[in-house]
């Protein structure tokens, strides 16, 4: 039986889930299971912690710890279901969900997690029916000339070129939960697909003397906290660049909105205002997380379509003065991978990530802190740790990576002895955690300068509003 001492460990993570520090609850969760490995409740709660942090690959091994201990233990296949979910891989995720519906025949939740998840695999299965390797474009038989802008639009309107009145009037809109005319977002989108499709897959830039660039990690459409940026740290301007380092969308409910916005300042100032892809740049997460949902409700189902071809004409990785690689994911799973080989990558012959390969890579993986490599905490991609960093940054004559794509609870980490840096942009990552939010200032020193910041209230709609198959409610986002 569990002692006391565990008992006690596994009531201080409790404490610490409650106030949504999910890191202090996996600690106390993890030295409760040292003290006591036998019981089920120690890993099923660590599964949730984890599931809160996506590491659903690790929440994935929990959960099955707990059923290997304890086969009637319910919860655990719930929260295996769930982890299996967000992965999407849906196939496993139904065993799970059978065998809870079974066990509780009067969960309603679970009945209707059930169903959804059914109703996922019969359309997955039908996207890849349909699939066409050449595909026409979503912008085919699109006549923006005859495209009427009502004489009821109040609106600032766009001509041929993006304006900085038209972005101002955009802000305003956007803050009054307003849309813009969508003849204007076909047109933004279309500008920018063009632009970031003729970019290379690593865009190379320099800060000249003067200047500012500042790298921002996932905003995830929470458009309050974008602004809270630029009201604290300047608006993009000749002299001030941006770089976004993926994941604009999803999971906040103003994904549009941040994208819609990001793209005009990429129109306005197309070689000082950079765009990296990330993970959710990407058709099934989208599908999942709510930015589909969000497009077809605020504007219509090809401008969902459109917004899909912009991403994966979007580039993997920007090199900041030769010193600093920056990309979504993180490092690769051969050693031999050089900055040439991403140069080289040909991101159009392929639009989606896949399972494997460089793209999938630069996208998916995380740091660890143990040398070598690891099966990846989230059950996608990879981890890498300090050796792997070291050696990256030596054989490319790099100073560090820059990355995104993890919460940090102070908004940014330093890891890997300096040479692997996270930076997260969303605070109160979905309400639901109670992170900073940093972003990084690079002049022409090349010192990175890290700043924090918290959350600001936003009208109240919640995370993952249009993520409209009910699936990912119960994981707060």
């Amino acid at each position: 039986m569990a002692s006391e001492e565990a008992i006690a460990m596994k009531n201080k993570g409790n404490e610490a889930f409650k106030n949504h520090d999910w890191p202090a609850a996996i600690e106390h969760y993890t030295k409760a299971i040292e003290l006591y490995d036998k019981e089920p409740s120690f890993y099923s709660n660590r599964a949730q912690a984890n599931i809160k942090l996506e590491a659903y690959g690790y929440a994935i091994a929990d959960a099955t710890h707990a059923i290997d201990i304890d086969p009637s233990f319910t919860k655990a296949y719930y929260r295996r279901a769930v982890a299996n979910t967000a992965i999407l891989k849906h196939h496993d995720a139904i065993v799970d969900w059978k065998v809870v519906v079974r066990k509780n025949p009067s969960d309603k939740v679970a009945k209707a997690q059930y169903d959804a998840c059914q109703k996922l695999v019969k359309r997955d299965a039908f996207l890849k029916a349909i699939e066409v390797a050449d595909a026409p474009s979503a912008a085919e038989g699109l006549d923006l000339d005859s495209m009427v802008v009502e004489d009821s639009y109040d609106g600032v309107h766009l001509k041929d070129e993006m304006t900085q009145e038209f972005i101002d009037d955009m802000i305003v809109r956007f803050k009054e939960g307003k849309k813009l005319h969508k003849k204007y977002v076909f047109q933004i989108i279309l500008a920018v697909k063009k632009l970031v499709y003729d970019e290379p897959t690593m865009v190379e830039t320099h800060v000249k003397s003067g200047n500012k660039l500042t790298v921002c990690g996932d905003t995830h459409g929470q458009f309050f906290d974008l602004l809270e940026i630029f009201r604290l740290n300047g608006y993009p301007s000749d002299t001030h660049g941006y770089l976004f380092n993926g994941d604009f969308v999803d999971r906040g409910s103003w994904s549009t909105e941040i994208a819609l916005l990001l793209y005009a300042y990429k129109m306005l100032r197309p070689s000082n205002f950079f765009l990296n892809r990330g993970n959710h740049e990407t058709d099934d997460m989208n599908r999942m997380y709510g930015f589909e949902g969000e497009c077809k409700a605020k504007y219509n189902e090809r401008i969902f379509k459109l917004f899909s071809e912009s991403f994966s004409a979007l580039p993997l990785a920007t090199l900041v003065g030769d010193k600093y690689l920056t990309l979504h994911g993180g490092l690769f799973s051969d050693d031999n991978t050089s900055l040439d080989d991403i140069r080289k990558l040909n991101r159009h012959s392929q639009r989606q990530p896949g399972q494997e390969g460089l793209m999938m890579e630069m996208l998916w993986t995380d740091p660890q802190p143990n040398p070598g490599r690891g099966p990846s905490k989230r059950g996608v991609g990879l981890q890498f740790g300090p050796d792997i960093t070291k050696r990256f940054c030596e054989k490319n004559n790099l100073e560090a990576v820059i990355r995104s794509h993890e919460v940090r609870m102070e908004g940014y980490e330093v890891e890997h002895d300096g040479r692997c840096i996270t930076v997260f942009s969303a605070p109160k990552y979905c309400d639901s955690t109670e992170n900073k939010g940093a972003y990084i200032n690079i002049e022409s020193d090349y010192k990175l300068q890290f700043h924090k910041f918290d959350a600001v209230p936003h009208p109240d709609i919640k995370p993952m509003a249009y993520a409209n198959n009910g699936l990912m409610s119960m994981m707060g986002g």
